[in-house]
């Protein structure tokens, strides 16, 4: 737990220490210049998305038969977001999904499954996105190499989509040849093991997909659609409240690569990554002072709040002995037997 908690401590200090260094004493103006209820707007947008999650959860929990209600499931998101953004490249995010689900009687198989299905929804708006932004980019001619280095990344998602798809199709070969050149390349037993049990809870992730109905499917791909509209919107509210302007598009992308660069610090929340690439990012469009408050403000709604917001209800409902083991990393299971 001391470990984790120095983590995330050195992660604050980089995260502030970052916009205030590069927005200098101009950054407090453009904070006071920002209107209040804009900010009270914003985190109702977060509010929102939060709810939009949870509802995608009950939909999947119901379509297995294990129904969960409306308050529960927001505070299963909430732990989930504090676990995510406390812990390094955010690797508390499925333990605490998978431990909260199974504490409401959701087999860890079906757990992971589950969590599997939530990225598997997450890849495909995140490559739906990226093909929509490319279209617009090609009808202007000024952004047409931006448009197809987006249509390059958007088509690598689609082949790994589609990999993927193969794979879980024809999984006992793909089981076999992974095998193979995990032994190989002499990979250690445990993450021999830890590399086949992802394999596997994919395929589960990719068969309860199947199963469930197409119109159940469609309603859980639209409430990820209104959550990551909702979330990455944000920064294009923060930087109108500051009377500038910039392309909903564009700060759409800022974020999806800020926070991308972000998980190689592997730090809590990607900071000192995440900071930096924003900072590089935004500078050409807006000065410093301006580029300073809207990163903290930015980071303050979508990160430090949802540490503040979280933390009460990590405590309630997954407790000390979860957040032990989410700090040391070392013991292979938890209390509540999950694995490390």
């Amino acid at each position: 737990m001391r470990r984790s908690l120095w983590l995330v401590a050195l992660g604050l200090v980089l995260g502030l220490s970052i916009p205030l260094l590069y927005g200098g004493s101009g950054l407090f103006q453009r904070l006071a210049a920002f209107p209040l209820p804009l900010l009270g707007v914003v985190l109702t947008m977060i509010f929102v998305g939060w709810n939009f999650n949870a509802g995608r959860l009950r939909l999947m929990l119901g379509g297995i038969g294990q129904p969960m209600g409306p308050r529960r499931a927001l505070a299963t998101v909430m732990a989930t977001e504090f676990a995510f953004c406390a812990t390094p490249a955010g690797s508390g995010g499925p333990l605490t999904y998978v431990f909260l689900l199974q504490r409401h009687g959701v087999s860890g198989a079906q757990a992971a499954a589950l969590y599997t299905l939530d990225i598997l929804m997450d890849m495909l708006f995140f490559t739906m996105a990226l093909i929509v932004i490319a279209l617009a980019l090609f009808t202007q001619p000024q952004q047409l190499q931006f448009g197809w280095q987006l249509a390059l990344l958007a088509g690598l998602l689609m082949g790994a989509m589609a990999l993927a798809w193969l794979a879980a199709r024809h999984y006992r070969s793909t089981l076999l040849w992974v095998s193979r050149r995990l032994h190989k390349w002499q990979v250690s037993p445990a993450m021999h093991r830890r590399v086949m049990r992802t394999l596997l809870r994919f395929r589960q992730g990719l068969r309860l997909t199947l199963g469930l109905s197409r119109g159940r499917l469609l309603a859980i791909y639209l409430l990820c659609v209104g959550h990551w509209l909702m979330r990455y919107s944000i920064l294009y509210v923060l930087i109108v409240g500051l009377d500038r302007h910039i392309s909903w598009a564009y700060s759409f992308l800022i974020q999806m690569l800020a926070l991308t660069a972000g998980q190689f610090t592997m730090l809590p929340g990607g900071s000192g990554g995440v900071e930096l690439s924003f900072t590089a990012l935004l500078a050409p469009v807006l000065d410093p002072a301006t580029l300073g408050a809207v990163l903290l403000m930015w980071r303050f709604t979508t990160y430090y709040w949802y540490l503040i917001a979280g933390a009460p209800v990590f405590a309630l409902f997954a407790g000390k002995a979860l957040w032990q083991h989410l700090g040391n990393g070392a013991p292979k299971k938890s209390a509540a037997g999950i694995d490390a």
